[in-house]
Order: C-alpha cells, then sequence, then structure tokens
C-alpha cells in the first residue's frame, strides 16, 4: 500500500467542535513507538495546531483509565492507528481499536491506519507477530472467545481502509506528510470561524 501523498495547508485550525473535546485520538503500542514515531507524529500534529489525545499524557493518575479513553475516542473526529508488530499483543490496545471501529460505524469517526514496519497484508489475515498475539489471547480467554472474535474482526476491518506503509519511508518525511494529510481533511470539516471562534455549537457530520 503506498503512502498517500502529503497536501499542504496553511490555514489555522480552531479547537474542536463543542460536540468533540479533540481533533485526533492516536492509539499505539508504547513498547513499540512511544518514544520515536508516536511522539514525533503527535509533536507535528499540535504544531499545526491540531489537539491530540494519547493516553501516557493526558490521563492523570487514579482515573479509571479504560473508561477515560473511552470517552475520549467518541469525543475524536479522527483516530490514528500506530500498527506495529506488538500492536495486537495488548489487548488494551485491541480494546480501543474495536472501539474506534464502532465508532467509525455509529458516530462517523474517521480512522487513518498507519502500517509501521508491519506488513498490511499481515494485519488483514493475521499472519506472523499478529497470528501469535492473537493464539496466546485465545489460549487466555478460551478457544471461541467472543471477545477475541470482535478483536480479530476489528483487526480485518482497519486492514481494508485507506492507510499509510512506513516502509521505504524516512521517518521525518512520513510524519510530516501524514500530520500534514489530516491538517487538510479537518479544514472542510470545521466551521468557518477562523475570524469569530466563540459559540461554536453544531455537531459537524463527518463524511
Amino acid at each position: 500500500m503506498a503512502s498517500l501523498a502529503a497536501e499542504a495547508s496553511s490555514s489555522s485550525i480552531p479547537p474542536p467542535p463543542r460536540s468533540w473535546t479533540y481533533h485526533v485520538f492516536l492509539s499505539f503500542r508504547g513498547e513499540d513507538t512511544r518514544t520515536g514515531f508516536t511522539d514525533h507524529l503527535c509533536a507535528s500534529l499540535e504544531r499545526k495546531g491540531i489537539t491530540t489525545f494519547r493516553d501516557d499524557k493526558d490521563l492523570q493518575r487514579g482515573q479509571v483509565i479504560s473508561l477515560e479513553l473511552l470517552k475520549a475516542i467518541q469525543e475524536s473526529m479522527f483516530a490514528v492507528v500506530v500498527l506495529s508488530p506488538n500492536y495486537a499483543s495488548s489487548a488494551w490496545c485491541l480494546d480501543e481499536l474495536q472501539k474506534i471501529v464502532e465508532c467509525k460505524h455509529n458516530l462517523g469517526l474517521q480512522i487513518v491506519p498507519v502500517f509501521y514496519s508491519v506488513e498490511p497484508s499481515d494485519v488483514r489475515h493475521q499472519k506472523g507477530t499478529f497470528d501469535e498475539a492473537f493464539r496466546k489471547h485465545e489460549h487466555r480467554f478460551g478457544e471461541g472467545s467472543e471477545k477475541v472474535r470482535r478483536w480479530r474482526d476489528a483487526f480485518t476491518q482497519i486492514a481494508s481502509y485507506s492507510g499509510w506503509d512506513s516502509k521505504h519511508q524516512l521517518e521525518a518525511r512520513f510524519v510530516e506528510s501524514i500530520s500534514e494529510h489530516i491538517h487538510k481533511k479537518l479544514i472542510p470539516k470545521l466551521p468557518s470561524c477562523t475570524k469569530n471562534r466563540v459559540g461554536i455549537a453544531s455537531r459537524l457530520v463527518l463524511g
């Protein structure tokens, strides 16, 4: 899957409409990408004025993380899912992914998959590290587990969406291309309010 071309935009980004709290929710496997790719992508998005949620920064100590994450997904306009080699080994990531796919169908959440150091076909067919991870989940939750079945379905769906492949990409340019693409997609979805950003009340319909 070829990387999407970056599209430059100089428009400023207003805060998310009142119905949303975040422009973007980042879903990622911390041990794979937290201090590298995901950190760079988050910084690039925020430099463009794009309000971004990532759990290791935004959750306060003592909160019930699962409920807070579900709420953050529901209150985001876009979800960027960084599918890395160990993503499926985390039940937490898979719960996030399942909720993201549900919100796409129910709330119009826009999903941006990033295939980071993995083959999109391995994600779609759950091969390699993904096959190993799901086998472990089935051993833990039982053969025929409904939970694991829903995770597998979400994984198959995420791989069918148009996304970004890190293969043969220079990381700095790759990060910038993704953030520019999201910036460009956000502009037409926001109210025309660069002159007056007060009183935004309408809920946008995402395409």
